[in-house]
């Protein structure tokens, strides 16, 4: 039964889940907790990571040209 509930608590945040509503439901007070009990069980967590940020800044610029910051 525990290795049914370790699966469960390490699959949901790969499938979007936050980690305050898995934090309800597997009985935890804190999600702090949660986050140390089960990330390590994230091995995709990486590659989601480089893909956000390489969505924010694609190899090629943007077809208007560069974008330049010009200060407040």
């Amino acid at each position: 039964m525990h290795a049914l509930r370790h699966f469960y608590a390490s699959v949901l945040p790969n499938a979007g889940e936050s980690i305050k509503a898995l934090s309800e439901y597997v009985g935890h007070q804190a999600p702090g907790f949660t986050l140390r009990t089960y990330t390590h069980l994230m091995p995709s967590s990486g590659t989601r990571t480089r893909a956000a940020v390489d969505r924010l800044f694609p190899d090629e610029p943007p077809a208007d040209g560069p974008r330049r910051f010009l200060g407040p």
